[in-house]
């Protein structure tokens, strides 16, 4: 038989006599589909078509950002991580208690989607990819389901309390035997649903533990629960020996509201980053009028925006113009003009404008989305703090039982009717869920104020290690100074003209990112097109045309060591930044003007008061580098080096130093790979974002002093939660012991335990640096 209703239907039928429908059936049986209904569902994750919504493709595997669903504690999240760990053609997986969130790699080649799904769901939790609004009706229903567990709970703890009173203080002195039964009875009622329902999650959290060999939060609290039922039971029926009605509901009642609360304020730390995904509209408006899904959009489609509509997709403005509110993603509140072949992003809100967009990325690859997958990526990273603090609180269970077992065996032996009752309270008042929430909690709330800020974090390790910098590395161009350059002078050597080796130079750099070549935009001329152009990162660009060699950018490169050009550029003051020749013959020098920044000054000062030393590090090797360090004050300045030179020197700095670096150009990518901490300008090239650690999205320096001052506030909100959650358990576990706390005081006492520390993180939220 394929499964147990198949075979009571076959007894039925031989039971009854009719075992002729055997002898005369000729059609086959069809094959029954033993797929159960869950794990189809979770098959329709593996088509590519539903994928392009939530997967990303990475170089050689797949990344998709699951919402979990039973995740209670650190336990929860090690447990998941350990069994998929297991799993044939993982990449990686990490799991967020806080944001109830998952962030899943995995190489399609070797396994699918479904499952790895599959797997978490053996475990007894329950996964899908994350969608904001998805999430807010399941965390919706979470809460639901745990008013009415702790209604029940509330009801019959009222009740039993009554009770518990009245039996307690003798008020009815001359109470029968036979009566006193009969309210112990009374209160076996009350208890039992308390016990089924309302305790519910804490049983199948212990379970999921149990099954995988670990030990969670849940498992002395599911402990205490059933060996205080039991016994109490035991007496009721035989008549002798105190029940715990009293304590089971009031236990589960203060559990159910502190996880409650806690829920809360872990859901308002996490929510920021969720709350960015909804501010993309879901329906867009195509050229023709017609209203489409804003998740459907593809690239190239063109979308008109009217006034005060939010952005449905990342874009260039094909037509019109308008002034656009980047506020959340950049945190700076002043609307932006954009126009004609500007770029534009989804969740933005157009001002007074009409405009019509084209769109330029899908939904999965939006800045936005970007923004929320990295600040995922940012708080799923464990410092090494929290790595110990859940390897403590794992072992920290399995002590609690040992100490709970010993407890119960000495005071058996010394006062046998009290011996239950203190076992209880230490196995509830010592559970360390406050000290699994320490980090997580504030970590999260760090992370969405950085966001508000319009920092972009893309390490786990930023908030760590920007609390011990002792050395700021700063470029120039575009960093300390605004990379609005402009052309201000231009002198010739040869007989070529002004205008011609200005277009010469325009053709050059348009192969060029950089702010530089963008000065020389409007001298582009078709007619001066060069056959092929190569970038030599950090010197400048060479091309051929009609058979010479052109070349743009340092006068050691443009010459490339033609000693007879030599004196041609001592006609030239070294103010001159940019150098055009032919041939290694000297044809242009050109002189650029890029104002400073008007907070950098404030970001040196600031830094400099911290005890940092700051260095201006560029590869302009021009007097204009000199005016610039000196306007700005800084203690050390390096002029004229290559991108291999900067990294040299964050290399020949001592071992004790931590250096930030700031920068955002091609030319920096090395150094800010390199660097122990880095940031890259919003305004800067996508080379440079990929390798830095933090990106700046607006081009306010000074928020850069706003997130040093969040990381210290943050190092100290995490010391001040472990202090408090080990102080705790540290103070509580021998009072428990010696019989000095009452089960419902070391309820009340765990619970507020984990408020006060996630209250402690929330903190953070209110932090604008």
């Amino acid at each position: 038989m394929c499964c147990p209703g198949c075979e009571a239907v076959a007894t039925t039928i031989v039971e009854s006599g009719l075992t002729s429908y055997y002898e005369y059936r000729t059609a086959s049986a069809e094959k029954a589909d033993l797929v159960p209904q869950q794990l189809k569902s979770l098959l329709l994750y593996d088509h590519e078509e539903v994928q392009q919504e939530f997967v990303r493709n990475l170089d050689d595997c797949k990344e998709v950002s699951l919402s979990l669903d039973g995740v209670s504690c650190a336990a929860c999240a090690w447990l998941i991580e350990k069994q998929l760990s297991r799993e044939a053609g993982l990449v990686s997986i990490q799991v967020n208690t806080t944001t109830h969130r998952a962030l899943l790699k995995w190489n399609p080649e070797q396994t699918k989607l479904s499952t790895l799904l599959s797997a978490i769901h053996r475990l007894g939790y329950k996964a899908a990819p994350f969608e904001a609004d998805a999430q807010e009706q399941q965390y919706h229903n979470t809460m639901k389901q745990y008013l009415y567990r702790l209604g029940i709970a509330g009801i019959a703890t009222m009740q039993v309390m009554m009770i518990a009173v009245a039996l307690y203080f003798e008020v009815f002195s001359d109470l029968d035997t036979e009566f006193r039964n009969y309210l112990r009875w009374v209160s076996l009622i009350f208890a039992t649903p308390v016990l089924l329902y309302s305790a519910l999650p804490f049983y199948m959290n212990a379970w999921r533990n149990l099954r995988a060999r670990t030990l969670g939060m849940d498992v002395p609290v599911s402990i205490a629960l059933l060996f205080a039922y039991v016994a109490s039971l035991y007496a009721t029926v035989a008549e002798k020996g105190e029940v715990f009605f009293e304590s089971i509901s009031m236990f589960t009642f203060f559990l159910l509201l502190g996880r409650f609360l806690e829920m809360r304020a872990r859901r308002h730390a996490a929510a920021a980053s969720a709350n960015l995904l909804k501010l993309v509209p879901a329906m867009a408006t195509l050229e023709d009028g017609t209203q489409v899904a804003a998740k459907t959009l593809n690239v190239g489609d063109v979308v008109t925006v009217l006034p005060g509509e939010s952005l449905p997709a990342d874009g260039d403005i094909i037509q019109g113009e308008t002034a656009i509110d980047e506020s959340m993603l950049t945190g700076e509140p002043m609307p932006i003009a954009r126009s004609a072949g500007e770029p534009v992003f989804a969740g933005t809100i157009n001002g007074d404008g009409n405009i019509t967009i084209k769109v330029t990325k899908d939904r999965q690859n939006s800045l936005i989305s970007n923004i929320v997958r990295l600040q995922d990526e940012a708080q799923m990273s464990k410092p090494k703090v929290a790595v110990l603090a859940d390897i403590v609180a794992r072992y920290f269970v399995a002590g609690i039982l040992i100490i709970a077992a010993g407890t119960w065996l000495y005071w058996h032996q010394q006062q046998p009717e009290d011996a239950l009752w203190i076992t209880l309270a230490v196995l509830v008042a010592t559970c360390p869920c406050a000290l699994s929430l320490a980090t997580p909690t504030a970590l999260t709330c760090s992370t969405s104020s950085l966001g508000r800020l319009g920092i972009l974090l893309r390490r786990g390790h930023v908030l760590e290690t920007l609390c011990k910098v002792n050395q700021l590395v700063i470029d120039k161009t575009g960093t300390l100074t605004e990379g609005n350059i402009r052309l201000i002078n231009t002198q010739l050597f040869t007989h070529v003209a002004e205008n011609d080796a200005l277009s010469y130079s325009a053709e050059l750099e348009r192969f060029a990112n950089h702010p530089i070549a963008r000065a020389f935009t409007p001298h582009r001329d078709q007619a001066f097109a060069f056959d092929h152009v190569d970038n030599v990162i950090g010197c400048g660009l060479k091309g051929v045309k009609n058979g010479q060699e052109w070349r743009i950018g340092q006068i050691k490169f443009v010459l490339e060591d033609n000693t007879n050009a030599e004196s041609l550029v001592n006609q030239a003051d070294n103010s001159y930044q940019v150098w055009l020749s032919c041939d290694t013959q000297l044809v242009a020098a050109f002189k650029l003007d890029d104002p400073i920044r008007e907070d950098s000054a404030e970001l040196v000062r600031q830094f400099q008061r911290a005890g940092i030393q700051v260095t201006m590090l560029t590869g302009d090797n021009s007097v204009n580098a000199q005016l610039v360090a000196d306007k700005l004050n800084v203690d050390k300045l390096v002029s004229g080096v290559t991108p291999e030179g900067k990294l040299d020197y964050l290399r020949s700095l001592d071992d004790k130093d931590v250096a930030l670096m700031i920068g955002d150009g091609v030319n920096d990518a090395p150094v800010l790979a390199g660097a122990h901490l880095s940031v890259a300008m919003g305004g800067g090239t996508d080379i440079a974002k990929s390798s830095a650690d933090m990106v700046l999205l607006g081009d306010q320096l000074t928020r850069i002093l706003q997130a040093r001052r969040l990381a210290l506030k943050t190092k100290k909100i995490i010391r001040e939660n472990l202090a408090w959650s080990l102080g705790y358990n540290l103070i509580i576990l021998p009072l428990a012991v010696a019989g000095m706390v009452a089960p419902y005081i070391a309820v009340v006492g765990m619970s507020a335990s984990s408020i006060i520390v996630v209250s402690n993180s929330l903190r953070l939220l209110k932090e604008n640096g």
